[in-house]
């Protein structure tokens, strides 16, 4: 079996102790080969030991999990973060495609995600997704900051400020882009709806759209938008009033 070389990075011993115990158990692909209690110890402590795997705790004395990363740019390994909720932790990690355990951790998770990660590596499927993690936390524009697709070829990276809307496909959602380019994400619509912040609003519950290319607004026919590619994007009822509030119109 491909053993999988990691290292934690916790503050809480007993959540440690807890990881360490479910990995043995549930995950034997997983060697820990050192632990770290915070940021200050983890930067140097990953640059020694190179893992290929880094289960990491969102916040802790000293820094977060990104100036973890932001210490540790010039390595590349996969990471799983493990944190309390937040909603803008989530919202980063998800925009990066990230993996992530929420606390308490659930062994079913744990396992889920170590499977990921593993099939990465042996594909050598190598992506940095926590190098536009570190960029997105350091840029508080939020168009500026970039958002990870996972297509079905892999993955690609645009800025949000390149995407105009965004189309519900079943399983799936098209994504287009400025440059008139269509993206087919393997995610659901509503996985976008959560991850995604104004400018993005969703009218319909097949359309999110980017607010700065709105073209205009017609009450007629129940209500519709002409995006700047003038495509025109029905306004569902449901949606109406919160768009109309954001147009102040």
């Amino acid at each position: 079996m491909y053993q999988i070389k990691s290292v934690i990075v916790e503050d809480e011993p007993a959540a440690r102790e807890v990881l360490k115990n479910y990995l043995s158990k549930y995950c034997p692909q997983v060697t820990v080969i050192g632990e770290a209690h915070n940021c200050q110890e983890a930067i140097p402590l990953l640059h020694e030991l190179e893992p290929e795997l880094v289960f990491l705790d969102v916040e802790m004395p000293f820094g977060n999990a990104f100036d973890v990363l932001e210490g540790c740019k010039d390595l590349y390994f996969e990471t799983i973060f493990v944190t309390a909720f937040s909603e803008y932790s989530l919202r980063a990690l998800n925009q990066s495609a990230a993996y992530y355990l929420l606390k308490p951790v659930s062994i079913e998770d744990l396992i889920l995600a170590v499977n990921k990660v593993q099939q990465h590596i042996i594909n050598k499927e190598i992506f940095n997704r926590n190098r536009v993690l570190v960029e997105n936390f350091k840029e508080s524009r939020p168009e500026k900051q970039q958002v990870i697709l996972p297509t079905l070829e892999g993955f690609e990276v645009v800025k949000m400020e390149e995407i105009l809307r965004l189309q519900g496909n079943g399983n799936f959602t098209d994504i287009y882009l400025t440059n008139k380019s269509k993206k087919m994400v393997c995610r659901f619509l509503k996985h976008f709806a959560e991850i995604l912040p104004y400018p993005f609003v969703r009218v319909h519950k097949s359309h999110i759209i980017n607010c700065d290319y709105v073209k205009s607004y017609h009450k007629s026919s129940g209500g519709y938008v002409v995006l700047s590619d003038e495509t025109e994007i029905e306004i569902s009822p449901s949606y109406k009033e919160e768009f109309l509030r954001l147009f102040k119109a």
